[in-house]
């Protein structure tokens, strides 16, 4: 066997060697689209021809533009292959040739074509709703495998119905939707190579506009210049674009028509009822349009357009008033007269007052007209836009009538009014007789009479029995006569009232009564009381006015368990009438005064109160003092009391808080003790936003500018005045900058001064000593208490008020001020009793002589609350109190004068008691110096 291998071996080379061999290189190629790529075909042995073949098996030319063969030299031929297509791809061949013999060999082309992609838009925008062909055109080769990515995962079809992959490698939503919009990946890999690439697609979704109206109706009025707002609202993707029409025109913003940026409001200016109708709202995007009718409903308010005055005659059978009235919607139309409203149809009142309407036209219908028909008529027409009121008269001539009372009360040498109201149109003449006489006649002298226009007066003076009785009045004009008597009637004194009872106190008593059976014909005037201690001779007596329906009168300066007897009569313009019987009583023993009654009122600032009191029984001994306290509801800790003289009737509590609900006691104190408080409780106002009568043609400037503008005025006038006394005067502030800094030899340092009895002045470091020049007349008329002392420098020139005065100064000082009121309910004089202040914060006052019969003060009173000001009141004492204030000496003032100069007279030959008041400046004019 092995021979037989050797001899085909030798017997193969023998064969091949005589052979020709062609190898091409490189063996296969692959090349990409575009690319170039030669190959080179080697022969061994002798080859007169080497050719390339095309994968079809054409030879191929020289003159081929991309594939061109180049023979090197003798055993070698390249093939080249330039910018390779697709087309290119194919096995080629080589084939060497000489004489018989031949020997080829082949190569495979392969030809790559990158992924490319050519047709893919983005975005691509779709219509929601619609099948939506997102569109990737993809090329490669081998072909490429199209995979599609939505956010972040692979679409698969499988997954949703939705999605369809399509065989040109698009991808199909059927039904797109909004929320399918967004970033696509179309993604293309060729399996062969590994190649892959990808490409982002935006996909829109436009969406068609839908559209809302504000208000499908609108409702305008017309003829009163007011415009009317159509709105419509429209959503889509894009923004849609707003436009309106009306009757098929485009309306565009001008004089009649406004519309805002995004057109979604459509303004019409000054509504006219030819402006009803439908508009058109449309609104447009990429995705179509959509539009919505909005209607314009233009109403007319209701205006009467006809009334017109009517006249009749009494008795007449019947008079109709008509009102027409125009409006939209048709408006209805009711009548009225005075405080009577009329209802369609025959008036269930009165059947002779008769309505009726048809569309826009009523009438009203009088039957058997009477003069009190006359007057005006008012026609109402509405809708429900409006109203329109108007007034028609109705004129009834009608004969007088006469009216009034027919009785009158009077007595002998008082004048009465008897009193004849007519009634007539037209006017009547009036005339009075009586015993068929027309009066006044020529023998009277003691009745007159006063007409107007509508009454006649006849004033009666009685003289005698024979002027009472009867009396005519008669009235007439064209319609007729008519006539009536009035009686003059003598008046009586009342009968006497009937005491049920006496609710006694310590030092008052309230009395119970009922009025008297008989007034006598004229009203009560007055009650009068009187009262006595049992077993005393001497009666009290006190007249309060009488009111109506009076049953109560409270009496006051009593004495405590004291035995009293009362009686009472009444008073009118006749008289005073009989006494009631007598009844007693017996008041209580001393004891602490009963609880003031409470009244309060807020003040115009809103957080202040004014608390007034009543006073009431004081329990047998003098009311000492009232005392206040007061806090807000919502904390339990009260404000420091406040103690008010006992004359005090109110206080002021200022600086509360807003809108807070307080409650405030008030309790009367007597040397016996305290009373039972009085409460009252009320709320304060809310806190304005601004200051109360700020607004309302203010002049605008605030506070503080007023203020700037106040002291700029005060600082001019300041140096006006002291420019004035420099130049005039030779002092002030000019003056003092003269003397200091200038040098300039100041007032009243010459020597002829002190001659003449002015002040004469030391400049000294520390003090200017004013020195005062007073003779010894002055000082011996002082010493002697002859008339007042002659005013000087130091002297002032009112008189010193008592010590009253200074506590009140002091109380001022404590936000306290105290008023005494007359003691209107007690019938004994009041014991002076000095204001009860707070003395504590005040600088201790020298003593003052008081008045006889002056008491001394009270104790000192707490000091108010420091949030809030107080300010309690009280009036000058009564003419029953025992205790005068002195009034200063106002009307000295010429008098003074005089006496100064009849001391600059003697002054220099008088011997002079000169007195040295430190710290004060002088001040040339008069010769007088003030601290």
């Amino acid at each position: 066997m092995l021979q037989i291998r050797n001899i085909l071996l030798g017997l193969l080379y023998i064969n091949c060697a005589a052979a020709i061999q062609v190898q091409i290189t490189p063996p296969q190629g692959q090349i990409s689209v575009g690319d170039s790529k030669f190959f080179l075909c080697e022969v061994v042995g002798d080859a007169k021809d080497i050719d390339w073949y095309t994968p079809s098996g054409e030879k191929i030319l020289p003159n081929n533009p991309n594939i061109h063969v180049n023979r090197n030299d003798e055993t070698s031929s390249a093939l080249i292959i330039y910018h390779a297509d697709v087309d290119d791809a194919g096995i080629y061949m080589c084939v060497a040739r000489n004489g018989d013999k031949e020997a080829q060999a082949t190569v495979q082309v392969k030809i790559f074509q990158k992924i490319t992609f050519k047709n893919v838009p983005s975005p691509q925008e779709f219509n929601e709703g619609d099948d939506a062909d997102i569109v990737c055109d993809v090329i490669g080769s081998p072909p490429p495998f199209i995979l599609w990515k939505h956010k972040g995962a692979i679409i698969k079809a499988e997954k949703d119905v939705r999605f369809r992959h399509m065989e040109n490698g698009h991808l199909q939503i059927r039904g797109i939707k909004k929320a399918d919009e967004g970033t696509y990946i179309c993604e293309a890999r060729v399996m062969q190579t590994g190649e892959l690439s990808f490409k982002m697609i935006e996909v829109v979704i436009n969406v068609l506009p839908t559209i809302r109206a504000r208000q499908s109706e609108v409702n305008a009025t017309a003829d009163i210049s007011s415009p009317a707002l159509l709105a419509c609202d429209a959503d889509g993707f894009p923004e849609p674009i707003i436009t309106w029409t009306y009757n098929n025109v485009v309306l565009q913003s001008g004089d009649k028509y406004s519309l805002n940026e995004d057109g979604s409001e459509l303004l019409i200016r000054d509504v006219v009822k030819v402006d009803e109708g439908d508009y058109t709202c449309i609104a447009r995007n990429k995705a179509g349009e959509k539009s919505l009718e909005v209607s314009l409903n233009v109403f007319v308010q209701a205006k009467i357009t006809y009334l017109s005055n009517q006249t009749a005659s009494e008795f007449d059978d019947e008079v109709t008033l008509t009102c027409e009235a125009s409006g939209d919607p048709t408006p209805s139309i009711s009548w009225s007269f005075e405080n009577r409203m009329f209802t369609e149809g025959e008036q269930s009142h009165d059947r002779n007052i008769v309505v009726r309407s048809h569309a826009r036209v009523s009438s009203l219908l009088l039957k058997n007209v009477q003069f009190t028909y006359a007057g005006q008529y008012l026609c109402t027409a509405s809708n429900s836009i409006g109203q329109d009121n108007q007034h028609v008269y109705l004129e009834v001539r009608y004969a007088p009538k006469i009216l009034g009372s027919v009785t009158t009360y009077t007595w002998e040498g008082n004048p009465a009014n008897i009193s004849c109201v007519v009634e007539a149109h037209p006017g009547a003449s009036v005339t009075w007789f009586r015993d068929g006489l027309q009066l006044p006649t020529t023998n009277t002298t003691n009745m007159k009479i006063y007409n107007t226009p509508s009454v006649s007066y006849l004033e009666v003076s009685p003289e005698s029995q024979s002027d009472f009785g009867s009396y005519n009045c008669t009235a007439n004009n064209v319609m007729g006569t008519e006539y009536k008597e009035f009686l003059l009637i003598q008046a009586e004194v009342p009968s006497s009232p009937e005491i049920q009872q006496v609710e006694p106190f310590s030092s008052s008593a309230v009395v119970e009564f009922d009025e008297p059976d008989s007034f006598g014909g004229v009203p009560l005037i007055k009650y009068r009381l009187v009262w006595r201690k049992q077993w005393h001779q001497d009666w009290t007596t006190m007249e309060y006015s009488a009111t109506e329906d009076m049953t109560r009168i409270t009496i006051a300066g009593l004495k405590p368990e004291t035995t009293y007897e009362i009686k009472m009569s009444a008073i009118n313009g006749k008289g005073e009438g009989e006494s009631s019987p007598t009844s007693t009583f017996k008041t209580k023993p001393v004891r602490e005064p009963s609880a003031p009654k409470l009244e309060a009122m807020i003040q115009n600032q809103g957080n202040s109160l004014k608390v007034n009191w009543i006073k009431q029984d004081d329990g047998g001994s003098p009311i000492k003092h009232y005392l206040v306290r007061y806090k807000a509801k919502h904390v339990s800790d009260w404000k420091p009391e406040i103690r008010v003289p006992h004359g005090s009737e109110y206080v002021v509590l200022s600086g509360l808080d807003w809108n807070t609900e307080y409650e405030v006691r008030v309790v009367a104190e007597n040397q016996q003790g305290k009373s039972e408080p009085g409460v009252i409780a009320f709320r304060t106002a809310t806190e304005p936003t601004t200051m109360p009568g700020a607004s309302g043609g203010g002049s605008g400037l605030s506070t503080g500018a007023i203020v700037g503008i106040l002291m700029v005025v005060f600082f001019l006038l300041l140096v006006g005045v002291d420019v004035t006394c420099f130049f005039l005067n030779k002092c002030g502030l000019l003056m003092c900058i003269a003397v200091n800094f200038c040098g300039k030899a100041g007032p009243g340092t010459k020597g002829k001064d002190i001659e003449e009895g002015k002040a004469a002045f030391t400049k000294d470091e520390s003090k200017e000593p004013i020195v005062e020049v007073r003779t010894e007349e002055d000082q011996t008329k002082t010493q002697e208490g002859v008339g007042a002392p002659e005013p000087n420098e130091t002297t002032p020139l009112t008189e010193p008020e008592p010590a009253a005065a200074t506590d009140a100064t002091n109380a001022i000082t404590n936000s306290v001020v105290a008023h005494n009121s007359p003691a209107a309910e007690s019938g004994e004089s009041q014991p002076d009793v000095g204001p009860l202040v707070d003395l504590s914060d005040a600088p201790t006052a020298p003593p003052l002589a008081s008045e006889p019969g002056s008491a001394p003060s009270e104790a000192p009173a707490s000091p108010p609350s420091q949030d809030s000001q107080v300010d309690a009141h009280h009036h000058p004492p009564s003419t029953e109190s025992s205790t005068t204030i002195p009034a200063q000496n106002d009307g000295k003032t010429k008098e003074d004068v005089n006496m100064k100069e009849d001391v600059k007279t003697e002054a220099n030959n008088a011997t002079a008691e000169v007195k040295t008041v430190p710290n004060e400046a002088p001040q040339i004019n008069g010769n007088e110096s003030k601290a």
